[in-house]
């Protein structure tokens, strides 16, 4: 959620700043609904005082005998209509927090302009280009079976067997301990959230669409984003506790709406895939770097995979609605001859913190805090990765060194 003082201090500037981004802001609706909860504030405000005066006079007449009964009717005539107008102030203040909550964050002033992806910016390419086969993970092997999925679930879902369901697991703890290594406590985690949760984070209430609705009103997590975060809503940190980092390993469930007929195929798009999340809460002035260093992080498992990536910075128009700056990264996959995206990550300034009650305790008083996240990573584009870039031709995947602990043998029968 965006500062409501700088919204009402610098409107203008505030919907040039959305307009980077593509959100028109609505400047006459804040107006007037800004104006008509000032209106109401002073009349709530006035009826309490008058309220207050006239019961002070009631106590003093009725303790003296005097008769009380036209003063009783004046102050019954004033809680009614203060009931009145405390319903309509309420109102109106739903009416307002629902039209903030519909306001993405600010782009940061590093974020270059563009409209969508073709407008995003290469930083860098890290490796070399070797894999030459064109034959989609899918194809390669029998242990990716999306036939049996459907029978237990239906599309968008998969089951991997054997040898494949161990390199997963493998892969899950070798990113962890890669996180652990970075200085992230790690978490076990619900893989549900409330609805305070969700719209804490900004999932909710705008992208209710793309989340599974359980029947006790629990939503499945699209990320471990969300409870991390929300570990400390409503919290108040010691300013000497910053940086926080921390990590967790779920499962991650997206309905995929409005993306059918994208990526259907395998393991790219899919309701159910495993992730491991990299968490941090910084100071404002130190939060850009706390992402390099996050980003940094990221980098480091693909490199010790030895798959080559690009790091993409994305522009105003195609990063999140919560994010204030993001870098993407990006695997090469052979099969589709183009890098992918395997992790996004984020610095969401003080939006999210405005939106979960997160803040920081200082000598000087109280402010709020910094978000940034990233995927350290996505766990099945990363197994995609490996079987297409490391195939070599036959029947193997020759696994790298990294993983050695990990997995025993570096040959993986496919």
């Amino acid at each position: 959620m965006i500062d409501i003082k700088n919204l009402r201090d610098n409107i203008d500037a505030t919907s040039v700043a959305l307009h980077r981004r593509g959100y028109k802001l609505d400047s006459k609706k804040f107006r007037f609904l800004d104006s008509e909860r000032k209106a109401l504030q002073v009349k709530v405000e006035t009826l309490q005082s008058t309220r207050k005066k006239l019961s002070e006079e009631f106590g003093k007449l009725k303790a003296s005998g005097s008769d009380i009964g036209s003063l009783k009717e004046k102050i019954d005539t004033i809680n009614s209509d203060l009931k009145k107008e405390n319903e309509l102030l309420n109102s109106l203040l739903e009416s307002m927090n629902e039209y903030l909550l519909d306001i993405p964050n600010i782009p940061d002033q590093s974020t270059p302009d563009g409209f969508n992806e073709n407008d995003n910016v290469l930083v860098r390419k890290v490796g070399d280009i070797i894999a030459t086969n064109k034959v989609d993970h899918i194809d390669l092997t029998k242990k990716i079976d999306t036939d049996l999925a459907s029978k237990l679930a239906g599309s968008r879902f998969a089951v991997l067997k054997g040898s494949l369901a161990k390199l997963q697991r493998a892969l899950i703890s070798f990113m962890l301990d890669i996180a652990h290594k970075n200085g992230y406590e790690e978490y076990y985690l619900p893989y549900m959230a409330n609805k305070d949760s969700l719209i804490g984070t900004g999932n909710l209430p705008k992208f209710e669409e793309d989340l599974f609705k359980t029947s006790e009103n629990l939503y499945l997590i699209p990320t471990a984003e969300v409870p991390l975060t929300n570990i400390y809503r409503d919290v108040l940190i010691d300013e000497d506790q910053l940086p926080i980092k921390l990590t967790a390993h779920t499962p991650c469930f997206r309905s995929e709406a409005g993306s059918y007929g994208r990526d259907t195929k395998g393991l790219i798009r899919q309701h159910q895939f495993e992730k491991i999340e990299l968490f941090k809460i910084s100071k404002p002035e130190s939060s850009m770097a706390e992402l390099e260093g996050l980003l940094a992080n990221a980098e480091e498992i693909l490199q010790l995979l030895e798959l080559p990536y690009q790091v993409i910075q994305l522009c105003a128009g195609d990063i999140g609605f919560s994010s204030c700056k993001t870098f993407d990264i990006e695997v090469w996959m052979p099969s589709q001859n183009k890098y992918r995206e395997i992790s996004s990550c984020s610095n969401f300034s003080d939006f999210q913190a405005r939106r979960s009650n997160i803040k920081i305790k200082c000598k000087e008083g109280k402010y709020f805090a910094h978000t940034i996240n990233g995927s350290g990573l996505a766990v099945g584009r990363t197994l995609i990765a490996l079987l297409e870039n490391r195939y070599d031709g036959s029947n193997l995947i020759k696994l790298p060194k990294a993983l050695e602990p990990y997995f025993k043998s570096l040959d993986l029968k496919i």
